[in-house]
């Protein structure tokens, strides 16, 4: 996409940072990747050695993605379709020959052998390639593709799990003799694969619980999976038995909207519990947690977006460690990293917060070394800061933040970098990518378009309404069902809410804009809501909630079969058609009938629209 005034650089602000960070299990090396900058933005494969902080070019670009062993002394990236191993401590690269076009390498935690998947036939297929040579795994002909009717998969995740944020089909067991694989062929199922060639299935009830959420294999016991129901209103966190596929309940899920797993859950602690992320909603609590064997570890007021693993406690027991996850304590514009005591104890709950500055902070573990934001940490000295080549951001945003509303919605206003308070300035709500996303956050580089939008002549105003995460479980999920009218509403009553801290805003002059279910949004905003927003334009918008992946759809809105007016209330169709068309309306990317629309258009065609 064109953003004028950006000179090109919108959407490359990271190009140069370091990126894909890995922290081997030793602690001895930190993998990641990083380009040269802006005007090279192939990105390389690097270590630093913690020890000395030095940096090495192990692989040039391009690199999209690698994968390495335990203790980060193997890597293993595919370039131009080809398989190539890296060896991180003496620095040599060499191709891997192998069936081709290879996806999704991954070494085992030894170092080894490599796994990857590949194509045959129309269909995905599971290999290996070791000290052995290269071999199947496990894969399905042409012929058996035929027969079913479609292609049969392995190795690969489904679209299901791709809406629920697993982007992996197969995963090593932790002494590199075993793979646990998933197999769809409509259906998924899991599969444990003996690199001997003996194989035994994974067993649970796949027709009430078939969506395969999350999958881990750690050293501290078997593999561990989430489950639900098609529904997503409950689900199981199962134990594997690595030597029969039986598998044994170890948590329950439930909710009465839909089940939201938490990231880097469920996992076995090195003393053998299992933690589980939930929620606590009762006794007046609304938080996000993590339990372990049942056992509340995190103190309601910390909002827990992702676990990463696990530090050594300075001067606490044996088989003890902090968990190191990313959260939220009070603001939702942060992301802050946490420290989370697992030793049971007085007191309660523990969690401390080691970034300081607001921000929305990132990290990766791995040993005793702890890395956030590209500052390499070994206890509480920092070892080493990964190098930098991105380019100064073009802009330096202030968006001013407020919570509005008796729901405390979080929202901003970013005015033009030349304003001066006292006269009326026309409104550009912007939807980003819609309800789920969040675009009130405490990062500079979110801020760049809408710093553009703003000094083209606008005071650009976001809001996260409910639905958005980083606030509280039933915040996110008041918008069963109900979402079109719900996420109006926000907007409207923040908007409105606005007006008291802000009374420049022109409440005459509201357009808006999104792209996906942001566009969605936005062309609902003058559709169902003319009195309030006078223009707007739809990116890419959802047209037919219907024509999207089942399980994303269902979350929101619940089974089609049964609720066919919620998905007609939410049809942007059934919206165009029964709307008076007072306000105008461009739909990019999508044909909506009655309405004009553009395959493509650039941000200044936008604007021109905009402006009338």
């Amino acid at each position: 996409m064109d953003y004028p005034g950006l000179a090109g650089r919108t959407g490359h602000f990271s190009f140069g940072a370091p990126h894909a960070v890995t922290v081997g299990a030793d602690g001895a090396r930190v993998v990641f990747l990083r380009s040269a900058g802006p005007e090279d933005p192939e990105a390389a494969l690097w270590t630093c050695t913690v020890a000395t902080g030095a940096e090495r070019l192990i692989a040039p670009g391009p690199i999209d993605s690698y994968a390495a062993d335990r203790d980060a002394r193997v890597a293993a990236y595919t370039r131009e379709g080809r398989l190539w191993r890296a060896d991180l401590v003496s620095g040599e690269v060499r191709a891997v020959p192998v069936a081709v076009p290879v996806h999704d390498p991954r070494p085992d935690p030894m170092g080894r052998a490599i796994g990857y998947v590949t194509w045959q036939d129309g269909s995905a297929a599971l290999r290996v390639a070791g000290p052995d040579g290269d071999r199947l795994l496990a894969g399905e002909p042409g012929n058996a593709w035929r027969e079913h009717g479609g292609p049969i998969n392995w190795g690969v995740p489904d679209p299901a799990a791709v809406r629920f944020g697993r982007d992996r089909g197969w995963w090593w067991s932790p002494d590199g003799q075993q793979i646990l694989a998933a197999r769809t062929a409509g259906a998924t199922s899991l599969h444990l694969l003996d690199l001997d060639s003996g194989w035994v299935d994974v067993h649970w009830d796949r027709e009430t619980y078939p969506h395969v959420v999350n999958v881990r294999w750690s050293e501290s016991g078997g593999p561990l999976v989430t489950v639900l129901r098609r529904e997503q209103q409950h689900g199981l966190v199962l134990a594997i038995d690595p030597r029969t596929g039986e598998t044994q309940v170890h948590a329950e899920l439930a909710d009465a909207r839909w089940v939201e797993p938490v990231p880097g859950t469920p996992r076995h602690l090195p003393d053998g519990r299992v933690l589980v992320g939930g929620e606590l909603a009762h006794d007046g609590f609304d938080a996000r947690c993590l339990f372990a064997d049942g056992s509340l570890l995190t103190p309601p007021a910390l909002y827990v977006r992702r676990v990463l693993g696990t530090l050594p406690r300075a001067g606490g027991p044996t088989g003890a460690p902090d968990l190191v996850v990313e959260g939220t304590e009070g603001d939702p514009s942060r992301q802050d990293v946490f420290r989370v005591r697992t030793s049971l104890g007085g007191g309660g709950p523990e969690a401390a917060k080691i970034t300081a500055t607001a921000g929305w902070h990132r990290a990766a573990v791995g040993g005793d070394v702890l890395v956030i934001d590209g500052e390499v940490r070994r206890g509480d000295v920092t070892v080493a800061v990964l190098a930098s080549h991105a380019a100064p951001l073009p802009y330096e945003p202030r968006p001013l933040l407020e919570r509005v509303t008796d729901r405390r919605l979080p929202a901003a206003v970013l005015y033009p970098a030349s304003y001066v308070a006292g006269a009326k300035i026309p409104v550009l709500m912007t939807f980003g990518a819609g309800p789920g996303h969040q675009e009130v956050v405490s990062d500079p580089a979110a801020w760049q378009e809408r710093q553009w939008w703003a000094d083209a002549g606008y005071a650009v105003v976001s809001v996260d309404g409910r639905g958005t995460p980083g606030v509280a479980p039933s915040f996110e999920k008041v918008v069963h069902r109900r979402l079109v009218d719900v996420a109006l509403t926000d907007q409207v009553d923040a908007l409105r809410a606005l007006v008291g801290k802000h009374p420049d805003l022109d409440l005459t002059a509201v357009a808006a804009r999104g792209h996906g279910l942001g566009g969605w949004l936005a062309a609902m905003a003058v559709l169902r809501r003319p009195d309030v927003f006078h223009r707007a334009v739809g990116r890419d918008p959802v047209v037919d909630w219907g024509s999207l992946p089942g399980p994303f759809a269902e979350r929101y809105l619940g089974d089609p079969v049964d609720a066919p007016e919620v998905y007609a209330h939410h049809s942007l169709a059934e919206a165009a058609a029964q709307s008076d068309h007072s306000r105008p309306l461009l739909i990019i990317g999508a044909e909506l009938p009655g309405v004009p629309s553009r395959p493509a258009a650039t941000l200044a065609e936008e604007l021109h629209f905009l402006r009338g």
